[in-house]
């Protein structure tokens, strides 16, 4: 079982806030993944700060391939508009997908992604 960990965890995670304790114990047991649309999201800001050991730990997680499927996103949109929400942004929409094409779960602080479980098959961690 691998669990893709959103953007928002790692933040939470490197202020030590929110669900740290449970990525470390994830990290620990070798089940976290990422991708390349959560590594642009994190390693700016991280170099910015010049943490290079930080990136290049990042950079050693195994990576979820990607494959966007621009009509999928068009239609998880449309459902999500459908059902009254509203300004879920494409990353958003793109790692939701991501998850999916993966068939694993995603860790997630952002209730976007609640909403979005809710309408398509996306499947959250729970801790």
């Amino acid at each position: 079982m691998s669990i893709l960990a959103d953007t928002s965890i790692w933040i939470e995670y490197f202020r030590g806030t929110g669900h740290a304790d449970a990525l470390d114990l994830l990290i620990e047991e070798n089940l976290i993944v990422t991708n390349q649309l959560i590594l642009a999201e994190l390693v700016p800001p991280l170099l910015v700060q010049n943490q290079k050991n930080l990136v290049a730990l990042m950079k050693e997680i195994k990576q979820l391939p990607m494959k966007i499927d621009w009509d999928e996103i068009i239609q998880m949109q449309t459902t999500c508009l459908k059902n009254g929400i509203n300004g879920i942004g494409i990353p958003d929409l793109i790692i939701a997908q991501n998850a999916i094409q993966g068939d694993i779960r995603l860790l997630s602080s952002d209730k976007h992604f609640s909403f979005i479980a809710r309408h398509t098959s996306l499947v959250l961690y729970e801790e």
